[in-house]
């Protein structure tokens, strides 16, 4: 029996649209790091080394090793399903149609409010260095921007998110030549191995606790897997992306929080006792240690980044909104491709409108950003739940698989690790999900009712 799914078309009188293959390794692997953004750690710092008693590079060390499972596991199923839609296509297929649709619905959750969060980011940042522009009109204007990159097509916004990515790639090698040049001259705060080993004593349940805030970092290298019909090598140049974004990134976020743990000032236990202090701590040891000048160009330089961080997020929204209209399982309409541009136009169009109607509502809101932030994550670490999943039905349920080690034992530890990280998640973003998953499985009850009596 084969082990590959077939590129099955929509159902009987739905839109077939057909995606252009124009995507390289390279390409893909940049849309991941644009989406993940190769500074991510600097708003989560203070937390996590506060939370791991000062072992921030292990934490993330750790982390790269647990999200390993997931990676592994969206490498296994591209390739056995290689269609757009990602964790949506991989569970229909692993797990039929309903769990499909529960996996692509959890999906969207987290596909469209994360470009939201990424967006709010970018209009806070403009806002402070001009802040007789209001925030939501800076995050109005840079959803516009990168809605009309990605309606241009799918080669243009990889280019520019090419060369967006080379700035922050050039921010992050400043930055990391200024704190060695301090770290030669001056010396380190902290013991040279104290980012891997903690300060005052290893603590093993202090970094798995912080390692359940630092994987939501990672969150975006899955959105790779969106563009399988558009890559030159499919399935298989998609796979290699996933694994080489998360490598990638596990490396640059360890070597940024070693260096910054090494410069920080505050101990461990001052970091946990001020959790004001904490939001900022990169951003203060940064202008402490090397200048104000370095505070500034990072900030400028997150600023960009979060936009074209949403640019890559919403692109894989309106990619999976357009699978799942193709297949019938939301609205037809949306699954229908422009034949100049080549990109699923409508489903982009009404990502970016549900993303701009969040990012805005949240710019006006005081407490708008704790709100998106609290939400953003459940529905991937769902989503991620049901592609271990998948990986089971798939290949051992489906087609007899003896491969334990890959088809079931490392989804089997991926869940483990998701399940950890739900359960440290705030009650109320586990309020969000609930209500999202009882929609979602209200979707699928009426369906399958609609269905049955079809063939009565």
């Amino acid at each position: 029996m084969s082990e590959r799914a077939g590129p099955d078309g929509p159902d009987e009188g739905g839109p077939r649209g057909e995606l252009r293959r124009s995507l390289g390794v390279r390409d893909l692997v940049v849309y991941g790091l644009l989406f993940i953004a190769p500074m991510a750690p600097v708003g989560v710092f203070g937390v996590l080394d506060a939370k791991s008693h000062g072992a921030v590079a292990a934490v993330y060390l750790v982390a790269t090793v647990a999200m390993g499972f997931t990676a592994v596991s969206y490498a296994q199923m591209v390739r056995a399903v290689p269609r757009t839609g990602s964790v949506y296509a991989y569970a229909r297929a692993g797990l039929g149609e309903g769990a499909g649709f529960l996996a692509g619905w959890m999906a969207l959750l987290d596909y469209l409010l994360i470009p939201a969060v990424a967006y709010l980011f970018s209009g806070i940042a403009l806002h402070s260095l001009v802040p007789d522009v209001p925030r939501w009109v800076w995050t109005a204007l840079a959803v516009l921007v990168t809605t009309a990159l990605n309606l241009a097509g799918v080669r243009t916004a990889a280019v520019v998110g090419f060369a967006v990515l080379v700035a922050e790639l050039a921010v992050l090698a400043v930055f990391v030549v200024a704190a060695a040049v301090v770290l030669v001259r001056d010396g380190a705060q902290r013991g040279w191995a104290t980012p891997f080993t903690a300060v005052g004593g290893f603590s093993a349940s202090a970094v798995l606790s912080a390692v359940s805030v630092a994987v939501l970092s990672y969150l975006g290298f899955d959105a790779i897997a969106t563009f399988v019909e558009e890559a030159i090598g499919a399935s298989a140049a998609v796979a290699r992306a996933v694994l080489w974004c998360l490598v990638v990134s596990g490396l640059l976020f360890v070597a940024q929080t070693w260096l910054a743990a090494l410069l920080e000032p505050l101990s461990p236990e001052q970091l946990a006792a001020d959790p004001a202090a904490q939001g900022s701590a990169f951003y203060d040891t940064v202008e402490g240690s090397v200048g104000h000048w370095l505070h500034v160009l990072v900030a400028a330089s997150k600023a960009v980044g979060a936009a074209f961080a949403a640019l890559a997020g919403q692109a894989a929204a309106g990619r999976l909104l357009f699978a799942m209209g193709r297949d019938g399982r939301l609205p037809r309409f949306l699954g229908a491709v422009d034949p100049g541009s080549a990109v699923p136009r409508r489903a982009l169009l009404v990502s970016a409108a549900i993303t701009l109607v969040a990012a805005v509502w949240a710019a006006d809101r005081d407490d708008g950003l704790d709100r998106l932030t609290s939400v953003v994550d459940i529905g991937a670490l769902t989503a991620f739940t049901l592609l271990h999943a998948s990986v089971v039905g798939w290949y051992v349920v489906r087609h007899g698989s003896r491969d334990w080690a890959r088809h079931l034992v490392v989804p089997v530890l991926g869940v483990l690790v998701i399940g950890a990280v739900v359960a440290e998640a705030a009650g109320s973003a586990q309020v969000v999900g609930l209500v999202w998953l009882a929609v979602g499985l209200l979707v699928v009850a009426v369906r399958s009712g609609s269905a049955v009596g079809g063939r009565r």
